[in-house]
């Protein structure tokens, strides 16, 4: 006769062992599509780093790798292009529109998240509202506003770090990203620092910008990466290499001869490695606070 504890016992195991089945199968086709994804975020990279190292010819030809690798095109890009002033001009950019993004955004953030003031709902959905319009539609504005404010101020805007940095010290994403995590610290500490006679701006500075060490390392990251890679703004307010980035200095491989892509190419390779540098030392805070704070509601 057949033992009907032991047909179930049969049963439950092969229902468990076809539901681990599956799961490995989806398990499997998760890797394998993050492997393909990888895959092609990677193949950019290394023909980048492959045409670096190629003479001008198998760069304009159909090789995937260098038949010989010429490390002196990095020697070569680095003093045609003059990349020594011009990635001196992007630390200074990068710095001053650093240091200021982080001031003006720290204080608004703090502002919107603990300050009850009139209209502060409504300013901060207007605010908000602005990340909608297309960065190209306020070249035209920021232009006319910079060359006016050049005219009417001590020092000329254009042509100088003012019209490069000035523009780009508000960062609305900034200053949600802060109010978004500023907005989760505990009353009760504000309570504890105002028994201690502190005010807002020692609360700031002593309980919460120590606590927002995250959010802040992705809104150094993010602004510096925007401010390093900068182009078509810096083309628009300049006319000369004296404050000219980095990004702009490998156009001097553009020529009426063609483009010298291998040289581009170990310029680009220059130009990308204090990003990389960054994140590697930054990457940890980047990830926790993308997962715990201000994209999360």
């Amino acid at each position: 006769m057949d033992n009907p504890a032991q047909d179930h016992r049969e049963r439950e195991t092969k229902g468990h062992n076809f539901a681990a089945v599956r799961r490995a199968m989806r398990h499997s086709l998760t890797y394998l599509i993050l492997i393909f994804g990888a895959f092609l975020a990677v193949i950019p990279f290394i023909w980048m780093l492959s045409t670096s190292v190629m003479t001008l010819p198998e760069a304009t030809g159909v090789r995937f790798f260098p038949s010989e690798i010429h490390l002196e095109n990095y020697v070569n890009a680095w003093r045609e292009a003059q990349f020594a002033e011009y990635f001196w001009n992007s630390v200074q950019i990068t710095l001053i529109t650093l240091t200021g993004q982080i001031t003006f955004s720290v204080l608004a953030a703090y502002a919107f998240a603990r300050i009850n003031f009139p209209g502060r709902d409504l300013i901060f959905g207007i605010m908000l509202s602005t990340m909608m319009i297309p960065a190209m539609v306020l070249i035209i504005p920021n232009f006319l506003l910079v060359t006016w404010l050049g005219r009417i101020g001590p020092i000329p805007w254009i042509n100088n770090w003012p019209a490069l940095t000035v523009p780009f010290m508000g960062s609305v994403f900034s200053i949600f990203l802060l109010r978004q995590f500023f907005a989760q610290v505990p009353d009760e500490l504000f309570d504890a620092a105002q028994i201690d006679g502190a005010g807002h701006l020692r609360f700031l500075t002593t309980v919460v910008l120590p606590l927002a060490k995250a959010p802040l390392m992705v809104i150094v990251v993010l602004s510096f990466m925007g401010s390093w890679n900068a182009l078509a703004w810096p083309m628009l307010v300049t006319n000369s290499p004296d404050w000219r980035p980095i990004a702009v200095g490998l156009l001097n491989f553009i020529t009426e001869a063609g483009q010298q892509i291998n040289m581009m190419m170990a310029g680009a390779v220059i130009t990308i490695i204090p990003i990389l540098i960054l994140y590697f030392f930054t990457q940890r805070q980047f990830t926790e606070s993308i997962a715990r704070s201000g994209l999360k509601g």
